[in-house]
C-alpha cells in the first residue's frame, strides 16, 4: 500500500480468513491465483481503519446526511425565547435557509436522539447561550464534535463558558430592536456559511 496507510499484517488476514475467502490454511503457504468473491475495499474500511468507539447514548449513522440548507436552533424549551425564535427563523429564510427546533420534531422515542439527529443533518447549528442551559451546552458540544458550524449567540457575555469565550459569538438584546439587529447579522453570517 502507499505512504501513509496502515500495513496488513498476515496475522489480520489469516484471522480473517473466512471472511476473504480463503479458508485452507495451504492459501497462506504457497503462492497461487485465485479469483475471489469479496468485497475488499469494504473488508480494509472494516478492519485497516477500524471505526472509533461509537455514542452509546444516542445513535449516528454510518454515513452523514447533511441538509445544504438546514439550520437547527439549541435554546432553553421556554415562551420566553418564542420572539428570539422567530428572528432567527426569519434569518434563516432571509439567507434561503430553513429553520428546525428540536421541539419541532418527534420521530424517536428518546429526546435526544431527535436533537443528535436534528444536529447531524444540519448545515449550521445556533447555540443560544442565554441562561447557561446545560443542554445548550451538550448540543453545542456534540455540534463541535460532528465537525457542523456553530453559531453562538447570547444575551449576556457572562453566560459563554470559558471553553468557548475563544469563540465568536452575538450579544443581542431581547427587545425589537436588539432581536432586529441579532436577525441582521444572523442573516450575514449564515449567507457568508453558505457562500451567498
Amino acid at each position: 500500500m502507499g505512504t501513509g496507510s496502515p500495513q496488513i499484517q498476515n496475522s489480520l488476514l489469516y484471522a480473517n480468513r473466512v471472511a476473504l475467502d480463503m479458508p485452507r490454511d495451504f492459501e497462506f503457504s504457497r503462492n497461487h491465483w485465485a479469483v475471489k468473491d469479496v468485497d475488499l475495499y469494504r473488508f480494509l474500511l472494516r478492519n485497516i481503519r477500524p471505526r472509533r468507539q461509537r455514542p452509546t447514548v444516542f445513535q449516528l449513522p454510518d454515513h452523514e446526511n447533511i441538509e445544504p440548507t438546514l439550520v437547527s436552533v439549541m435554546m432553553p424549551f421556554s415562551v420566553s425565547f418564542s420572539t428570539v425564535f422567530d428572528s432567527i427563523r426569519q434569518a434563516a429564510e432571509a439567507a434561503g435557509l430553513r429553520c428546525r427546533r428540536a421541539d419541532d420534531i418527534w420521530e424517536n422515542a428518546a429526546i435526544i436522539q431527535d436533537v443528535v439527529s436534528l444536529i447531524d443533518r444540519s448545515r449550521i447549528v445556533i447555540c443560544d447561550c442565554t441562561g447557561r442551559n446545560s443542554n445548550v451546552f451538550y448540543e453545542a458540544g456534540i455540534a463541535h464534535t460532528l465537525g457542523r458550524e456553530v453559531i453562538l449567540i447570547s444575551q449576556s457575555d457572562s453566560d459563554i463558558p470559558f471553553d468557548l469565550r475563544h469563540l465568536r459569538y452575538v450579544r443581542y438584546l431581547d427587545n425589537a430592536e436588539g432581536r432586529a439587529t441579532l436577525m441582521q447579522l444572523l442573516t450575514q453570517r449564515m449567507e457568508k456559511i453558505v457562500g451567498h
